[in-house]
């Protein structure tokens, strides 16, 4: 469990901070990276990327890992926050442009990490899709894909109960309305 590999000397405290923080949780739960993947739904080479500072976690990673933990409330806020901080000092490599075909037009969005479009893409690229939605301009992107049991929780709490509550309660009066009339009508046809 907590046999990791030294952290790169160049880190910023921030970042340091963070993964130090982060290993410890991971170390809480037990679990091997295989089955924190499992359980996260980010792979255990994800994981290993995380948690040696070679790449930043998504936001959704570091609750997942939080959920698996047991973390709630205010210790849950405190890993957003150290998360934001180590984001924002990250370090980050100089990432090549991405080729366009002379002349042809680009299946979908284009965009290179520091969120301007590839050169002479501007012609062939519809506006607006310069820049990749899910990622901002630094090309770090923030909302990966969700396990799909995370989306019914943020499916279910989007959804209002107020208009629900009515509609149910209409529909409990008409079924009323109709076994009502069910009685009476039987009881004229014995009586």
């Amino acid at each position: 469990m907590g046999a990791w590999q030294p952290l790169p000397e160049e880190l910023p405290a921030e970042v340091r901070h963070f993964v130090e923080q982060l290993r410890l949780l991971k170390d809480r739960t037990g679990m091997s990276l295989v089955a924190l993947g499992t359980r996260t739904a980010y792979s255990k080479s994800s994981w290993q990327r995380y948690l040696n500072a070679s790449q930043p976690p998504p936001r959704q990673a570091v609750v997942a890992l939080c959920r698996v933990a047991g973390v709630a409330g205010e210790e849950t806020e405190r890993f957003g926050v150290r998360w934001e901080l180590a984001v924002r000092a990250w370090p980050r490599e100089p990432v090549p442009p991405v080729p366009v075909p002379a002349g042809g037009s680009v299946p979908g969005p284009v965009s290179v990490p520091g969120g301007e479009p590839a050169p002479g893409a501007e012609a062939s690229v519809p506006a607006g899709h310069g820049v990749s939605a899910a990622r901002g301009r630094d090309g770090y992107e923030e909302e990966p894909t969700l396990p799909w049991w995370d989306l019914l929780d943020e499916e279910s709490s989007r959804q209002p109960a107020g208009p629900r509550a009515p509609r149910l309660l209409l529909y409990a009066a008409l079924l009323a309305v109709v076994l009502l009339l069910a009685a009476v009508a039987g009881a004229v046809t014995l009586g």
